[in-house]
This record gives structure tokens, C-alpha cells and sequence, in this order.
């Protein structure tokens, strides 16, 4: 079996796939949502977690910086290798610029983002309507382009764990050993 990922990186990779998978479908769902109390409450726990994605995404950089990840394993094709560090990259800065483009939206709307509602973030820019726009069009580029990307993550877990059998996705599987 191939070395598998430290506990650390499993924990982060995991609770940010949960935060992540739980940020577009409430993101999905709440722009459809009536003007009111429910969707400003809506709004503001889509902020929270997607500031807590964005702290756990620094985490994982951190720890991957300090810990490489272990070595890709022999059964991995050349292409596969050539693609998977373009993939996770990608999914690494998907995850940084999202909620920076959403935290940037916000300011530009002229409202303030407050961590849990507790800890107040500066606000980055001006308030602006143009602004404004341009970076709503920007997060919702950046969403698709997040669910692609998580969409070729799990078909790559699948390719390797269901149709090779090959270990990959166990590297990383939470109940995995170290």
C-alpha cells in the first residue's frame, strides 16, 4: 500500500471538502431566496464558513509547505503526474480566491463582513456599484469553475480507486493509517 497523507492533512483536506460541499449548495440556494430575514441570515453563514474554507485553505498551504505530501506511487501514468499537481493547485487557489472575491464583493456593496459575527474584517475596498458587479460576475465564474474542478477531483478519485484499485484515494481517506 502507498504511504498515505499525515492525520493533519487528512483532517484539513476533509473539513474543507465538507465546508466546500456545503458552501455551494447553500451558495446555489440562497440567491433564489426571497428578500428578507432569511436570506440575510443565509448570506451571512455563507460568509462565515466560506471565511472559515478560506482560514483552512491557508492551513493546508502551511502544512503542505512543512510536510510535502508522500511521493505519488509507481502504478501513476506519466500524464496522471503531469496533471494531478495542475489539478490540486488549481483547487488550492479555487479555494483562496473564493472567498477573497466574496469578502471583495461585499466591501464593494458597501456592507461589512464580520467573522461569526463576532469578528469584524476590515473592508478591502470602497464601496462601490460597478465594483460590485464586476466581482459578482467574478465569484460566480470562480463557483463554476470550483465545481468543475471538484467534479475532475472526485471522477479522478473514482477512475483510481473503482477502476484501478491502485490506492490513491486511500492515501487520503480519514480512517486510513499514517
Amino acid at each position: 500500500m502507498p504511504p498515505t497523507y499525515h492525520a493533519a492533512a487528512k483532517a484539513l483536506h476533509w473539513l474543507t471538502a465538507l465546508a466546500v460541499f456545503g458552501l455551494l449548495g447553500i451558495g446555489l440556494w440562497m440567491t433564489g431566496l426571497p428578500i428578507g430575514l432569511q436570506k440575510l441570515q443565509v448570506y451571512n453563514w455563507h460568509k462565515w464558513v466560506g471565511l472559515v474554507v478560506l482560514a483552512l485553505t491557508a492551513a493546508r498551504l502551511l502544512w503542505r509547505w512543512w510536510h510535502p505530501p508522500p511521493p505519488l506511487p509507481d502504478v501513476v501514468t506519466r500524464w496522471e503526474r503531469a496533471l494531478a499537481p495542475i489539478g490540486h493547485w488549481g483547487l488550492l487557489f479555487l479555494l483562496l480566491a473564493m472567498p477573497v472575491s466574496g469578502w471583495l464583493m461585499s466591501s464593494a456593496a458597501g456592507v461589512s463582513v464580520s467573522w461569526f459575527g463576532v469578528v469584524p474584517l476590515p473592508n478591502p475596498v470602497s464601496p462601490d456599484p460597478a465594483l460590485f458587479e464586476a466581482l459578482r460576475s467574478l465569484h460566480f465564474v470562480l463557483s463554476r469553475c470550483l465545481i468543475l474542478v471538484v467534479a475532475l477531483h472526485i471522477a479522478a478519485v473514482l477512475h483510481h480507486d473503482v477502476l484501478r484499485s491502485d490506492g490513491i484515494f486511500r492515501r487520503m481517506w480519514p480512517l486510513g493509517r499514517n
